[in-house]
């Protein structure tokens, strides 16, 4: 039966992986890594808080423990998705482009410090055993969404914005010209 908190290291370190590898690329693309370290930030920031922390919450108060943690992890959530929805809205060679990644970043590895050093000692031995099927079968259905790349956002964007220019253009042209009125007999 697999284990909730060994399945969130796991994710821990993949994800520390992906951070190594932009902070190593001189060059590239990194728009991959980025979109990918998004996509799984999402999946595991989606687990947490749909099943872990609640079940987490409720394990430490029936533990009599202070559920602070629980409460900081939320809002650390909530920087990263944050900066994450910045990111995607950036392209790979705008200028704090880089310097926005290794914010998420360093503030990503915080929260795993945090979870790993603090919140999961606490837990060790008081979650349901069930607990990390559940997070598996929910990490499952989420993986199933395509992860989109800033490349193929922009394209769906542009694509959009040029059909609404044709289609106001039309329109503008059929106003002011008497164009579409009709003349009264």
């Amino acid at each position: 039966m697999p284990n909730a908190i060994d399945l969130l290291r796991e994710d821990h370190e993949k994800v520390k992986d992906l951070f190594q590898h932009f902070e190593g690329m001189e060059s590239g693309d990194k728009r991959e890594i980025v979109a990918t370290t998004l996509h799984e930030l999402a999946i595991h920031t989606t687990v947490e808080e749909e099943i872990f922390y609640p079940a987490a919450r409720k394990a430490l108060q029936e533990t009599d423990e202070e559920t602070d943690l629980i409460d900081e992890a939320w809002e650390e959530h909530h920087v990263v998705k944050l900066l994450a929805a910045e990111l995607k809205k950036m392209r790979a060679g705008d200028k704090r482009y880089d310097a926005k990644f290794t914010v998420l970043a360093e503030s990503v590895k915080h929260h795993i410090e945090e979870e790993e050093g603090e919140l999961f000692p606490k837990l060790e031995g008081h979650l349901d055993e069930n607990l990390g099927e559940k997070m598996i079968a929910r990490k499952e259905k989420l993986q199933k969404r395509p992860v989109t790349s800033a490349k193929s956002r922009n394209a769906k964007s542009n694509t959009g914005s040029t059909e609404n220019k044709r289609n106001q253009s039309r329109r503008s042209k059929g106003r002011g010209t008497g164009g579409g009125r009709r003349k009264r007999a």
